[in-house]
């Protein structure tokens, strides 16, 4: 047929280009096509579609294309990751629905948190308890006690090092996220894992928002009906719980939308636990440097900074050369992330942050101790309010007391000893001036010696049977005969004294029976005046314990405290008035000026005659002068005492007073253990002495208040005419001059 003919072209004709165009894709055949199936060719221009009947609708085009994929093959491969597919298409779907309501419920949890969360200044102090100040008798403060809190400080008001310090240490990029770090919590997460731990245990990955979420408890207060102690309300907020976490994340989130980021970190810098008692930058600051926050250098900005991970180990009154280290790696941060230059890091490392002077002191814990539990526990340890309190401490006399101690012990002592030691420092009036309760002078939250042990007082009880001798009439020049002596005792049988020489020296006067420590003519004087009446005289000078009823009262059997004994002395100084020792000078609030409280103690009742307290210091002076005491001498002072040891040498004592201070020293072991070649005239008097010649530098020797005894004249006795004819005129010259001289100077 001629091709002009008008026939149509052959199908075959059409599966080939015309000229000048391109020949379609060959299709793949054999194993190539049935492992990843046939190319697509490519498109054909889309003809235009030929009408349908009215009967057949045209199906949609995404149902067309559907049904065109469905029958393409899809080889070897392909069909092998059809379940995989559709597997994540189901996944898919379902974590995109997930998502959807969980964003929806966090979004509602969030929006409700912002809407419950208060304005700022409400809750930059979130302390439960307040705070006490103690001063010492001149106004400067020595120790802090409770949950401090300096004031409130901001991100604009605070010193920039410590602000940015914070920042470095604690969250680089907390000006950058939105409340959460994914990138902090994968780190930590990594972290723990490497370390051997469970992914949320150890590093929590925290930004300075959700740590300070956790530091507002996810704003649930503090109620004490609630509650069984704060401790169980701190510990249900430090919880690290997966639900903590998560509700503590919404919280966070909510107040990144309430609050801008200064107003967060101001919130944190005034709530986080410094070490030390205090809460806040500012509390902080004038713990450790005796300054405002605003005044912080880079170096103390750092070192302040590094407590926030472990405050009570890292605080520079525990450990200062850790603590320093810290602030160290903190300056590096500081630097790395350009917030100093590498002098200024240089510069604080080479020359690290230190302690204030009464920071560093950290003098007076067991007197600190002592006042927290002399006053009511609502100004006290329980206290609500930020509360002052003025006492009778002088700090020099407190490092002088503590050098004592540890000059002692360091020379004095064998080495590996457990033995004891408390010392006591008063006043006449019974204002405690200096207490250590313990060789470890500056602790504080131990057991006290000085004020909660009670021990026999052995012969340091011994003045106060002569006093009541004294008060009767009685004259230290009165003769008592140091025999073998013994009693009978009911449902006991005989008791017989014995001197601690296991010697007897005859007649003595009061005067040396007290001077060597006497135990007989001590027991015969006790029972000549009667024992209930040395138990009164002694009860009336401060010794309030229940005291022993036989005879062994008079050698110290009975039980005191050091506090109590160095008052009872202090009665003695003072003129025999009765003394109650105190530390409390006035209590009041930080808010106001007027005192709540007055002075807790002083001077009291007369217990004995102003004449007998005086020759009863005349006889303890020489105890220290020529008797047991000798070790406690002072040069250039006089000084008043007496040693006390009591059975099997549990305890030793020394007790004395110049005219200007007493003090009291106890030695021994908490466990009762007799103590090895120890008496009160040995280590406790050698301890007295090293601690008054200390708390004496730089005074003026005064004169002790004694009155030494009138000398009793000899009985007069007949002399025989014949005998009184031989009496030369130059041997009767010479008596009366004898008799003169004894009228001067006395007896003994």
């Amino acid at each position: 047929m001629a091709q002009g003919s008008g026939r149509k072209p052959l199908v075959a004709e059409k599966r080939y280009a015309k000229a000048g165009g391109k020949r379609p894709a060959k299709r793949r055949g054999g194993i190539w096509g049935l492992l990843f199936g046939r190319p697509k060719a490519k498109p054909r221009p889309k003809a235009k579609p030929r009408p349908q009947p009215r009967s057949q609708p045209q199906r949609p085009a995404a149902a067309r294309q559907k049904a065109t994929r469905a029958r393409k093959p899809r080889g070897l491969i392909g069909t092998l990751l059809m379940p995989f597919r559709w597997l994540l298409r189901l996944v898919w779907g379902f974590s995109w629905r997930v998502g959807v309501i969980v964003f929806t419920l966090v979004g509602m949890a969030v929006g409700y948190q912002v809407l419950n969360l208060p304005e700022v200044t409400t809750l930059l102090d979130g302390r439960a308890r307040g705070s006490v100040t103690l001063l010492d008798h001149k106004g400067d403060v020595f120790a802090w006690r409770g949950d401090q809190f300096g004031g409130v400080v901001t991100a604009e008001t605070v010193s920039p090092y410590l602000k940015n310090a914070i920042v470095a240490t604690e969250d680089k990029r907390f000006y950058r996220h939105f409340g959460i770090s994914p990138r902090g919590v994968a780190s930590a997460v990594r972290i723990n894992l490497s370390e051997g731990r469970g992914p949320l245990s150890g590093h929590g990955g925290s930004t300075i928002t959700q740590q300070t979420a956790k530091l507002l408890c996810l704003g649930r207060i503090y109620d004490p009906t609630e509650w069984e102690s704060e401790a169980a309300y701190e510990n249900d907020c430090r919880q690290g719980s997966l639900w903590r976490k998560g509700t503590e994340a919404v919280y966070a989130l909510a107040m990144e939308v309430k609050y801008t980021k200064d107003e967060i970190l101001s919130i944190y810098m005034n709530r986080a636990y410094m070490g030390g008692g205090a809460y806040g930058a500012e509390a902080a600051a004038q713990r450790y440097f005796g300054k405002s926050a605003n005044q912080l250098s880079a170096a103390e900005g750092a070192m302040l900074a590094g407590l926030l991970t472990a405050p009570s180990s890292l605080a520079p009154t525990n450990n200062l050369k850790r603590s320093q280290d810290r602030a160290a790696t903190v300056l590096r941060l500081m630097q790395e992330q350009g917030y100093i230059s590498e002098a200024e890091a240089k510069a604080g490392q080479d020359q690290p942050a230190r302690l204030s002077s009464a920071a560093e002191a950290r003098a007076g814990g067991y007197f600190a101790d002592w006042i927290m539990d002399s006053v009511p526990s609502y100004f006290g340890a329980q206290t609500a309010e930020d509360v002052v309190i003025r006492t009778t401490m002088d700090q020099r006399l407190q490092t002088a007391v503590e050098e004592a101690m540890t000059y002692v012990f360091e020379n004095k002592v064998r080495p590996g000893s457990k033995a004891q030691a408390a010392i006591v420092v008063m006043s006449a009036d019974g204002a405690v001036r200096a207490m250590v309760g313990g060789r470890k002078t500056r602790v504080s939250g131990v057991f006290n010696r000085a004020t909660q042990a009670k021990r026999q007082t052995g012969s340091a009880f011994k003045p106060f049977v002569y006093a009541t001798a004294l008060e009767l009439g009685y004259s230290p020049l009165d003769i008592l005969l140091d025999t073998e002596y013994c009693l009978d005792l009911p449902g006991s049988g005989e008791w017989c004294p014995k001197n601690y020489t296991r010697k007897y020296y005859g007649e003595v006067t009061l005067a040396r029976a007290l001077r060597d420590s006497l135990n007989v003519p001590a027991v015969k004087l006790s029972e000549a005046v009667g024992r209930d009446l040395v138990r009164r005289v002694a009860s009336d000078f401060g010794i309030d314990n229940d005291m022993a009823e036989g005879p062994a009262l008079a050698l110290g059997a009975s039980e005191s405290t050091l506090l109590e004994m160095t008052g009872a002395y202090a009665g003695i100084l003072n003129g025999g008035s009765s003394v109650t020792p105190y530390g409390v000078s006035e209590l009041r609030l930080a808010t106001d000026t007027e005192p709540l409280m007055g002075r807790s103690g002083g001077m009291g009742e007369r217990v004995i005659r102003t004449e007998a307290a005086q020759q009863l210091v005349w006889m303890m002076e020489k105890v220290i002068a020529e008797g047991t005491g000798r070790r406690a001498q002072i040069p250039g002072w006089q000084a008043a005492g007496k040693s006390g040891t009591t059975q099997a040498a549990r305890d030793a004592w020394f007790i004395g007073f110049t005219a200007d201070y007493v003090a009291g020293v106890w030695m021994g072991y908490d466990d009762n253990t007799p103590l090895s070649g120890v008496t009160g005239g040995g280590l406790p008097a050698e301890i007295w002495h090293e601690a008054m010649v200390r708390v004496h530098e730089g005074l003026t020797p005064k004169p002790l208040p004694m009155l030494a005894p009138k000398p009793i004249a000899p009985p007069v006795q007949p002399v025989p005419q014949r005998r009184r004819d031989r009496i030369q005129p130059g041997r009767e010259i010479g008596r009366a001059v004898d008799g003169l001289l004894r009228d001067i100077f006395g007896r003994n």
